[in-house]
């Protein structure tokens, strides 16, 4: 793979990120992003699977806010079209003080053009 395509490859998990903390409310902390080539026989793209932690009442709010619009979010990512943005898990802990809960997403990135 060459550099620029590297460079962009990153970019777009960066932008990924950003994005879905955008639907958060700014809240989630990145615990794991994990990127695998994907390709049918029409297109080719990376599934990218994300785990965030949400820390205390408010950031839970904003990780509720996630998994509300995720379905529904119009991603803005350069080349890239979002073909499939799911929840795959979502584990509350709120025994522990301050409570947490951590969420695992899977999307599906396809190559525009």
């Amino acid at each position: 793979m060459s550099d620029a395509a590297l460079r962009e490859r990153c970019g777009t998990a960066t932008r990924l990120r950003r994005d879905l903390a955008g639907l958060a409310d700014g809240f989630g902390n990145l615990l794991s992003h994990d990127e695998r080539a994907w390709k049918s026989i029409t297109f080719t793209g990376t599934r990218h699977f994300v785990r965030l932690r949400f820390d205390g009442a408010a950031a839970i709010t904003g990780g509720e806010q996630l998994i509300a619009g995720l379905a529904d979010h119009e991603f803005k990512l350069p080349g890239q079209l979002v073909a499939e943005a799911v929840i795959v898990a979502v584990r509350h802990h709120v025994a522990i003080d301050p409570p947490f809960m951590e969420i695992d997403a899977e999307l599906l990135l396809l190559e525009e053009g």
